[in-house]
C-alpha cells in the first residue's frame, strides 16, 4: 500500500482532455510518477487537443506510393512488419522535383486510415453514484492487421474504447501499451485488411512545407481536413511536467484532434497531433509529435507493453504552483512535493516520505514539475541521484538508485 500525501479531490476523467481549464469544477495539480508524466507550456498556455475528438489520418496507398516513384518498404522487425515506411525519396517535397500532392489527394488517400475513438469512463461521484464519463479522439491506423497510434491522453484512465472507421464499422478495442511520458498510445482492433497510413520521415522535413491534418474535431465533425504549414521544427513545450520537442504547424487544430496524424504534401504520416494553443488572441498554434520518435514508442509499446530503459525515481510527485492548491492540500510553499513513494522502492529504503518538499536533485534547484523530470531524464537505469528535500523545518539528503520504469501490467483488455 503506498503511502500518500492527503488530497481532499478525486482525479476526474473528464469528457474534453485539455490542459486548458477542463469541463469541471475542480481539477488536481500536476502529478508525475518521476520520468513518467505529461504536461504542458510554451510562451504560450498549450492544451491537449483530445478529448471531444480526433486529428489526422491515414497516408500513402503502395500503388499509389508506387504511383510517384517511391518505393514502400517493409521494416524488418517482427512487432511491426506490416508498417509501410516511404524511405528512398529523401528530397523535399517543394523540390522542383515536384511530388507533391494536391490537397484533396492526400485527403483521399488518408481518409481511410484516419479512425474515431471514442472513450468511457465510469468515475464515483460520491452520494450521486457512478457516472460514465465520455470523451472522444482519434487515431491512425499503421497496420492492415489493425494497430493503431493514437495519444495516451486520449484513451488513459477510459475502462472501454470503441473505434470507428471511416466506413462506419465499429470495433471494440483493446490497449496495447501507454506512455505518459510521450503521450503515445498504441491499442488494436480485431480486423484485417485496414487501409494504414504510410510512415514518412520527420527528420527530412523543412520549414514551409505542406502540413495537412485530416480529423474529428468536436467528435462531431469526423473527416474533416485542414492544411497549413510546418511552422517550426524542435519547438519545446512542457505538459504537465514533462519536456516534449515537437513539430509545430498552422493548421487547424481542434479539441477532439488528439490522436490523429500530419501528413506531408507526398501524404506520408509525418507527425501525431497532441497540442495546440488556447488563449484569447492566439491562432495558429498547432503541435505534433514527430512521427520518428512516435515510432520507436510505437514499437517498444508493441513488443513490452510499455517502453524500455525508462528510469523509475519510485515515487509520484506533485507539483503545487498556486496558493489555492496549496491550501487545499495544506502546505506552505509553492513548489514539487512527494506525492506517494512505493512501497519496496529504493526510494521508501532511503527513506522518502509522502509530504516532502523536493529542494535540489543532484545540486539543481527544483521549482517545477518539469524541472524535476527533466534532472530526473539525465540519467539512466541503475544510476543514482541525490535527492534533498525539506521536512518540517529540516534539509535531508538522500541517495536513489534508479530503476527501469515497469508498469503493473504489459497490457490489458478494456
Amino acid at each position: 500500500m503506498n503511502e500518500h500525501l492527503n488530497n481532499q479531490t478525486n482525479e476526474q476523467y473528464f469528457n474534453e482532455y485539455s490542459i486548458q481549464e477542463p469541463q469541471i469544477k475542480q481539477r488536481p495539480p500536476k502529478r508525475s510518477r518521476g520520468k513518467k508524466a505529461l504536461a504542458v507550456f510554451a510562451a504560450v498556455t498549450v492544451m491537449a487537443a483530445c478529448s471531444v475528438c480526433g486529428y489526422l489520418g491515414g497516408v500513402y496507398a503502395n500503388g499509389k506510393a508506387q504511383e510517384n516513384g517511391n518505393s514502400a518498404n517493409l521494416n524488418n522487425s517482427s512487432n511491426n512488419s506490416n508498417v509501410v515506411y516511404m524511405s528512398n525519396n529523401t528530397s523535399p517535397v517543394n523540390s522542383e522535383g515536384g511530388d507533391e500532392l494536391s490537397i484533396s489527394e492526400i485527403a483521399a488517400m488518408a481518409a481511410d486510415s484516419v479512425v474515431e475513438i471514442v472513450v468511457q469512463s465510469a468515475s464515483d461521484t460520491g452520494y450521486i453514484g457512478q457516472t460514465i464519463l465520455t470523451g472522444a479522439g482519434s487515431g491512425v491506423i499503421l497496420t492492415q492487421s489493425g494497430y493503431i497510434i493514437t495519444n495516451n491522453h486520449v484513451v488513459e484512465g477510459a475502462d472501454s474504447i470503441n473505434v470507428r472507421l471511416r466506413n462506419g464499422e465499429e470495433y471494440e478495442a483493446k490497449l496495447i501499451g501507454t506512455d505518459s511520458k510521450s503521450d503515445i498510445a498504441v491499442i488494436k482492433i480485431d480486423a484485417e485488411n485496414l487501409t494504414a497510413a504510410v510512415v514518412g520521415d520527420s527528420s527530412l522535413l523543412q520549414v514551409g512545407e505542406l502540413a495537412v491534418a485530416i480529423g474529428n474535431p468536436l467528435g462531431e465533425l469526423g473527416g474533416t481536413v485542414t492544411d497549413g504549414i510546418i511552422s517550426a521544427l524542435d519547438r519545446e513545450i512542457t505538459i504537465d511536467g514533462v519536456n516534449m520537442t515537437l513539430l509545430q504547424t498552422n493548421a487547424a487544430i481542434n479539441p477532439g484532434n488528439s490522436g490523429g496524424g500530419l501528413f506531408n504534401g507526398r501524404g506520408e504520416l509525418i507527425g501525431i497531433v497532441n497540442a495546440k494553443s488556447s488563449g484569447t488572441d492566439i491562432e495558429g498554434l498547432g503541435f505534433a509529435i514527430p512521427i520518428n520518435d512516435a515510432m520507436s514508442v510505437f514499437d517498444d509499446l508493441i513488443e513490452y507493453g510499455y517502453v524500455s530503459g525508462r528510469v523509475d525515481v519510485g515515487m509520484e510527485m506533485l507539483e503545487i504552483s498556486d496558493t489555492a492548491t496549496a491550501y487545499m492540500y495544506r502546505v506552505s510553499q509553492l513548489g514539487v512535493y512527494v506525492y506517494s513513494v512505493e512501497s519496496g522502492s529504493y526510494a521508501q529504503s532511503a527513506g522518502l516520505k509522502a509530504g516532502d518538499y523536493i529542494l535540489s536533485v543532484d545540486g539543481k534547484e527544483i521549482s517545477s514539475l518539469a524541472d524535476f523530470n527533466s534532472a530526473i531524464d539525465a540519467h539512466s537505469v541503475g544510476e543514482q541521484v541525490e535527492i534533498s528535500v525539506l521536512r518540517g523545518k529540516t534539509v535531508h539528503d538522500f541517495t536513489i538508485t534508479l530503476t527501469e520504469y515497469v508498469p503493473n501490467a504489459h497490457s490489458s483488455s478494456v
